[in-house]
């Protein structure tokens, strides 16, 4: 199965794990994946992830996390596609759900938050949003 979007893939099972209630998911790992957990952690969107022993390809287990049993992860959606980049400038970085969600960039300085992107005046390209 050839993947043309890897990050929608990971989104997609972390959102289905989700609607599934189940405690953890296993998605395929890359540099640009593990940034983007990093990010969702950071942000208390997911528990814990590491690496899956003895697994054919590098693989990570993350953790997901509920709030009085309900998904902490309302929704997840791809932004900017393999097909249609999405680029914004640092000032043109709105708030996500009014400040309740969080958008991932990628930027010239790594993958942040469009909070963080904001306060270190960069843009980048607008991976997902959170919420």
């Amino acid at each position: 199965m050839s993947m043309s979007d890897p990050i929608a893939d990971l989104l997609t099972r972390v959102r289905n794990a989700y609607l599934a209630r189940h405690r953890t998911v296993d998605v395929p790992a890359s540099r640009l994946k593990l940034e983007i957990l990093r990010v969702l952690q950071e942000e208390g969107y997911i528990g814990d992830y590491q690496p899956v022993e003895g697994a054919a390809h590098p693989t990570m287990r993350v953790y997901l996390r509920y709030y009085r049993q309900q998904p902490v992860i309302h929704e997840v959606r791809r932004v900017s596609t393999p097909g249609l980049r999405r680029y914004l400038k640092a000032d043109e970085i709105g708030r996500i759900r009014g400040g309740l969600g969080i958008a991932i960039l990628t930027t010239s300085q790594g993958i942040m938050t469009d909070r963080i992107a904001r306060k270190k005046r960069v843009g980048g390209e607008v991976v997902a949003e959170v919420w």
